[in-house]
């Protein structure tokens, strides 16, 4: 992968979690330590979830391990598991934990704790700033 398409790759990852920011602020509504509206927050989820998924996408390909889109059926999760733990297992705890927080807990069970939704945007950071070209926004 060139440096100029990981960047594209980071990039567009950071804007999908700026979009989730800019969901989590202005449309959630906080209140104490809860979102208010869970239809924003099952979208922020989605959006974040997205973002990984592109970022895992593009580590796995920079790593020389892209996963394949078979015809008629989706990646799965177990394929994403597989892949990451023979790189690197803390890029697949991360994985593991922003795809169950943001993905099952928070879009599919309406999770409104905002600690609970926050740990996984910041596993999913984790996982995106693997992707982040060598010395760019510095």
């Amino acid at each position: 992968m060139s440096t100029k398409e990981k960047e594209t790759r980071y990039r567009e990852a950071i804007r999908y979690m700026e979009n989730v920011t800019e969901i989590l602020r202005t449309k959630a509504g906080k209140k104490d330590k809860y979102y208010q509206d869970a239809k924003y927050v099952k979208m922020a989820c989605g959006t974040a979830y997205s973002g990984l998924l592109l970022a895992t996408d593009a580590y796995l390909e920079m790593k020389g391990k892209p996963l394949e889109k078979k015809k008629w059926s989706l990646k799965s999760i177990e394929d994403y598991r597989k892949s990451l733990a023979s790189l690197d297992n803390k890029v697949l705890q991360n994985f593991n934990s922003a795809y169950e927080i943001l993905h099952l807990v928070g879009y599919f069970e309406g999770e409104k704790r905002e600690s609970i939704i926050n740990a996984g945007l910041d596993a999913a950071m984790d996982v995106i700033e693997k992707i982040k070209p060598v010395g760019f926004g510095e």
